[in-house]
């Protein structure tokens, strides 16, 4: 992890058993899942009864690339449903169960959307730049239809707007503006010889 384990409790005990397997579940993640940031794991006891029944909530924040973090809160009812009589043992693995569970479907969406084509593959045309307004910062292209369709310089994903000239061949997806059809996502496939 590039940040360091961070390992909380609030208006609770702090125990050397739970921060250790803390610890050991947190390498558990990280053996699983190798492209974890960091985590933060919090225990708080936010509630005590008479019995002293009403186990801690354990946090798990888990921060991942290129997404917002993973995170598990696992609340005190769903454990009091669970066992007769919880306690922080039962509370770490549960939020670490569901955090493994959590981490597997996000891996296994990830290796399906590696595996698979780019979602616009199937909405891509061929067309060809027709006129270009760099001083506009826009231009249009010539569809398979023969039509004309509008394209801004912020359209242009892949090549540089800059250096388009007219001819070059560009794969874009159609959508619908405010204005009308216009060209989104262009990619420049091959560029005319000057």
């Amino acid at each position: 992890m590039e940040i360091p384990l961070q390992i909380a409790f609030h208006r609770a005990e702090k125990s050397d058993w739970a921060e250790a397997e803390i610890r050991a579940r947190v390498d558990k993640l990280q053996s699983f899942y190798d492209r974890i940031i960091g985590c933060r794991v919090t225990v708080d006891q936010r509630a005590r009864n008479v019995e002293g029944t009403v186990p801690p909530v354990v946090r798990i924040e888990i921060s991942l690339p290129g997404t917002a973090p993973l995170v598990v809160a696992y609340e005190p009812d769903r454990l009091q449903q669970k066992f007769q009589t919880p306690e922080l043992g039962n509370a770490i693995n549960d939020a670490f169960e569901l955090a493994e569970r959590r981490l597997a479907r996000l891996k296994e969406a990830r290796e399906d959307r590696e595996k698979s084509p780019p979602h616009d593959a199937q909405n891509q045309f061929l067309g060809q730049v027709a006129q270009l307004y760099p001083n506009e910062d826009h231009g249009f292209l010539l569809t398979k239809e023969g039509g004309s369709l509008y394209f801004h310089r912020n359209a242009v994903l892949q090549g540089n707007f800059d250096e388009l000239r007219v001819g070059d061949e560009v794969h874009y997806v159609e959508e619908v503006g405010d204005t009308g059809p216009l060209a989104t996502k262009v990619r420049v496939v091959s560029a005319r010889q000057k």
